[in-house]
């Protein structure tokens, strides 16, 4: 092979980038970006990220790209994949050649039905500039608006908080991270956002949003109308898949792939939020993350498997999010558990074990302040991989380490 093109210049794809030099290829990379910045990570946009003055954190600086010969086009868009000729042609016009080709396009932001469009008052969180428009609007006084309770929304309230706006957050279901959250925990986040002095509002239902120049009306059906001067909606996200699509390749709630991230054109791979993959160690559940983590994993595979791997993906799922002193952290996945085990850890830490029938480990969910599940969660994640069945007595008790368990 002498080239190798990736299409999203997220973190996925900058590592994958660099882990193709890792493992001695020596032909050309081309990463090729929408955003006019070299990639950096998403996480902190809705935490430190909001910051006055924040610059994006870069995977690598332009130097560290030169220095490994990955040729890096920003404020490119992408617009088609010609897979006869295998090649990729930018909106300005510009051909790219390939041998093999990696989509990691990530998602984008998922639009409440009937938002209004191009409204300064009205915003998404998915880029720098997402951030650095929010944080212009923040201030002490202020009212945010918050439309969904996932992870990016409580992130946001609670840095909002701390930046002294007051924050009203409607979730339309009956508790906020309804979506892979035991309610044992969310419960526990919600009261703490409570304490700090965010609204709440579960079973939200939205009759309209209305925006003028400075305010934004958001009346519900229960007739009470929210006034804020900045609404975030963060209602999930939608898998970029425009350009695989029209290129005729696979598609099941994003781009497919087998579980060596080959799309349906052997010589075409898609990581990343971007993509759905059967995870063998769930039974070939097809799954599509959306996590740090994963694109980190993904991208590193993604790059041995371009140069003829064909290796398998391996690694769980792993979850986790910063709110005020609180840090939740989820291993694995905890649906199609038939028991659930309580592990207090002290100082109001406590870790949720997750356990199929058969009594194998499936998820872990654990929260506490600072890093006081970090370790056990990492080991609940190898026993998890390692399919054990641990005694369930022995997992609810803070006497027996985990370590032990794995080793048995």
């Amino acid at each position: 092979m002498n080239s190798i093109v990736i299409v999203g210049a997220g973190e996925c794809g900058a590592r994958a980038a660099f882990a193709l030099r890792e493992k001695g290829y020596e032909g050309e990379i081309t990463l090729v970006g929408a955003e006019p910045h070299l990639p950096y990570e998403r996480p902190p946009l809705s935490k430190e990220g909001l910051a006055e003055g924040y610059g994006p954190k870069h995977v690598a600086d332009a130097k560290g790209y030169d220095a490994a010969r990955i040729a890096v086009i920003t404020d490119a868009i992408v617009e088609a994949i010609d897979r006869a000729a295998k090649t990729v042609r930018t909106a300005d016009g510009r051909e790219l050649c390939y041998d093999r080709l990696l989509l990691a396009t990530g998602a984008s932001p998922r639009l409440f039905p009937g938002q209004p469009l191009a409204t300064p008052q009205i915003l998404t969180l998915r880029t720098h500039a997402d951030a650095a428009a929010i944080r212009s609007k923040l201030a002490p006084g202020k009212v945010l608006a918050i439309i969904g309770g996932g992870f990016i929304g409580l992130e946001l309230a609670a840095t909002a908080r701390k930046l002294g706006a007051e924050v009203v957050l409607l979730e339309g279901l009956s508790r906020v991270l309804s979506r892979g959250v035991p309610e044992e925990i969310a419960a526990i986040v919600a009261e703490r956002h409570r304490l700090e002095g965010v609204d709440i509002r579960c079973n939200a239902a939205i009759a309209g949003i209305e925006a003028s120049a400075q305010k934004v009306n958001i009346a519900l059906a229960n007739d009470d109308v929210v006034v804020a001067d900045l609404v975030v909606i963060g209602i999930g996200a939608v898998p970029n898949t425009a350009l695989a699509e029209a290129a005729d390749l696979a598609i099941d709630n994003g781009i497919a792939v087998d579980e060596t991230l080959c799309t349906s054109d052997p010589d075409i791979f898609a990581a990343g939020d971007c993509c759905s993959f059967p995870l063998g160690h769930y039974g070939g559940r097809r799954l599509r993350l959306e996590a740090w983590r994963n694109a980190q994993d993904q991208g590193t595979l993604a790059a041995a498997n371009l140069l003829g791997a064909a290796e398998p993906i391996v690694s769980l799922p792993w979850f986790w999010s910063d709110q005020y002193d609180l840090t939740l952290q989820i291993a694995g996945l905890a649906e199609g558990a038939e028991t659930t085990v309580r592990r207090d850890l002290g100082d109001g830490a406590f870790i949720l074990f997750h356990l199929d029938a058969s009594g194998r480990l499936l998820g872990a969910s654990g929260i506490g302040k600072g890093n006081a599940v970090a370790r056990d969660i990492r080991l609940a994640e190898m026993l998890i991989a390692a399919g054990k069945r641990p005694n369930p007595q022995a997992l609810g008790s803070n006497e027996t380490k985990l370590k032990a368990l794995l080793a048995a």
